[in-house]
């Protein structure tokens, strides 16, 4: 199977390190910097390694390309590069997609006082957060949670694992895709972007 990795941090090099480790053919490594812990080791591997911080466009993904995986990637995936690939893209959520939409869910999550969440990869389109289900699972919040702690103790080793099964699933053909129901999305904004009436 050949990939691409798009995304930042650790998350997005464990990805990396476990398609390698499942000798799948990562053709391409795309991180926001060269600063970036993907992006070292993306050149540490030997692949092919760009650093694109905006949005990607076919011109950033190789050719022959199965699936293009989106690892804590804040950047936008063009419906032009999901379209260069076989199958599109995957991308994981720190939250039960279609509940918390948006770049804050965790934070969000824990200032609505919510006492369970979970993670999803999801099939991306052009909507924020909204395409079809490939995998999910949940996780408790504990009271003294901080959007840090929950990301290193649950969400962040949940996302490794169910992007590794997804990936298991696409290369022994068993790809899964379960429409969200939008009656249940909510949708929150940047939390560093404004203060709202009655969230201080």
């Amino acid at each position: 199977m050949r990939v691409v990795i798009v995304g930042q941090k650790w998350l997005a090099a464990e990805v990396l390190k476990l398609c390698i480790c499942r000798e799948y053919d990562v053709a391409g490594v795309i991180a926001p910097g060269q600063e970036d812990r993907l992006y070292q080791a993306g050149v540490a591997y030997g692949r092919a390694t760009l650093a694109v911080p905006g949005r990607l466009t076919a011109e950033h993904i190789p050719a022959d390309v199965d699936v293009i995986v989106a690892a804590h990637a804040h950047c936008f995936i063009s419906d032009e590069a999901r379209n260069r690939t076989r199958l599109g893209a995957i991308g994981y959520h720190p939250s039960l997609l279609p509940r918390h939409r948006g770049r804050d869910a965790i934070r969000w999550a824990i200032h609505m006082r919510e006492t369970v969440t979970g993670g999803t990869v999801y099939w991306m389109d052009d909507r924020a957060d909204a395409g079809p289900l490939a995998a999910q699972d949940w996780c408790h919040i504990r009271p003294d949670d901080t959007p840090d702690t929950l990301w290193r103790r649950e969400l962040a080793p949940m996302g490794l694992r169910l992007l590794g099964e997804v990936l298991h699933g696409i290369d022994t053909g068993q790809v899964q895709s379960v429409p969200q129901d939008n009656f249940l999305a909510t949708w929150e904004p940047s939390f560093d972007r404004q203060k709202l009436i009655g969230c201080e």
